[in-house]
Order: structure tokens, then C-alpha cells, then sequence
């Protein structure tokens, strides 16, 4: 286990399609530091999205390995592959995906109770991370009832509370205005810097992008840069 990287990326290739394959990752090789704040930008098709997926153990690779804490989960069972995704992985989406019935405190509180923690616990330990992403006093308030970088907040408390080590955007701020994606960004850096967990986002908006720790540009599923901010 590299104590330095948390994720070690070799020659990751995607085949998508039986009749036209298209391949989707080209041989990605990327190691990706503890506690690093990472973006990965790119043209529509290049391929982002299938590597966040692959590093999310949301998808396998045609070939490759992925290592996480050392551990190749590429090799895993399918239960053990859900069980890491639930214990050392957060996942915030473009859209926010919440249980409309449910208030902001229940919806944090289900990966929780799915994890098998007691109602009580749980419900503790949401209240505290949504007071940390500045929602304690929304918490009763259902989706309908939040704006929407609220429901964003919501949704990123969710990805943060069953502490992973690795939280995963996939276009974090795509549905919010310049200044709601602002303060998602800020609350994300934040939350980067006091929890040292390892942050990587998928974005289009390149000022986003310019200000987290280094930028992977990826072209037709390879990387052609890979730079330090």
C-alpha cells in the first residue's frame, strides 16, 4: 500500500460495443495523492465521465488495475465492490438525486442506516455534518423547499457522511448559477482542507478547475495534460 497515493491508475483501457467498438479509456496511467484536490476536464466524449466511473468502482474496465489503498478493485467481487463504494467512497452528482418524501436530516441520514447504523446514530451524525455545510436550519425542509445549491449541500453532506476517504463530483455546480457554484466550490475546498479527504471532480467550468490542486485534461480517453495548479 503506497502511503503517498491513495489511487494508482496502469494503462486503464474501456472497449465500448460488440460491432463498432469504442474505446472509451486509451491506456490512462494517474496516481492521484492523499487529500488531493483533483479536476478533470475534457470535450464531451473524452472519456471523464467512464474514468470517474471506473475510480468510483461504478463500472470495470476492459483491462487495467485500479488500485485503492493498494487493493486492486478491479479483482473484487461484486459485494465487495459495493461494500468499499458504501465505505470509502462519497459521490456528488450534477443533480442533486434526493428522496423527494424525505426532509434534508433523513435523506443525510440513509447511507447511515443502509451501513446498518442505529436511527439514533445516525440521525446524530447528520445533524452535525448538514451544520457543517451550513444548512442547520433546514434540515426538516424537503427538496421542494430548498433552493437549489441548498439541495446541492444537502447532497454533498450525504457524500460526507460516512467519512470516505475519496469523495467523488461528477459536475458538482453543472446546475447551479455562477454564484450558487461559487459557494459549492468554496464549501467543497473547505471541507477538503479540515477532513483531508481526496476530491476529484469532473467539471466543465474551467474556473472551477484553475483552482483546485492539478488539472488532468483528458482527449479521446487519454491524457494529454497533467498539470499542477
Amino acid at each position: 500500500m503506497s502511503e503517498k497515493y491513495i489511487i494508482q491508475i496502469k494503462n486503464l483501457i474501456k472497449i465500448f460495443g460488440d460491432g463498432v467498438e469504442i474505446k472509451a479509456l486509451d491506456g490512462v496511467d494517474l496516481n492521484i495523492e492523499r487529500g488531493e484536490f483533483l479536476a478533470i476536464i475534457g470535450p464531451s466524449g473524452s472519456g471523464k465521465s467512464t474514468l470517474l466511473n471506473q475510480i468510483g468502482i461504478l463500472d470495470t474496465p476492459t483491462s487495467g488495475t485500479i488500485l485503492l489503498d493498494g487493493v486492486d478493485v478491479t479483482k473484487m467481487s461484486e459485494k465487495q465492490r459495493s461494500i468499499t463504494r458504501n465505505k470509502q467512497l462519497g459521490f456528488i452528482f450534477q443533480y442533486h438525486h434526493l428522496l423527494p418524501d424525505f426532509n434534508a436530516l433523513e435523506n443525510v441520514m440513509m447511507p447511515l442506516l443502509i451501513s446498518g447504523v442505529k436511527s439514533s446514530k445516525a440521525r446524530e451524525t447528520a445533524r452535525k455534518v448538514l451544520e457543517e455545510v451550513g444548512l442547520g436550519d433546514r434540515m426538516d425542509h424537503r427538496p421542494n423547499q430548498l433552493s437549489g445549491g441548498q439541495n446541492q449541500r444537502v447532497a454533498i453532506a450525504r457524500a460526507l457522511v460516512n467519512k470516505p476517504s475519496i469523495v467523488i463530483g461528477d459536475e458538482p455546480t453543472g446546475n447551479l448559477d455562477s454564484k450558487a457554484s461559487d459557494n459549492i466550490y468554496e464549501l467543497l475546498r473547505k471541507l477538503n482542507h479540515e477532513h483531508k479527504q481526496t476530491f476529484i471532480l469532473v467539471t466543465h467550468d474551467v474556473h472551477m478547475a484553475e483552482k483546485t490542486d492539478r488539472i488532468i485534461r483528458l482527449v479521446d480517453g487519454r491524457i494529454v495534460e497533467n498539470s499542477k495548479n
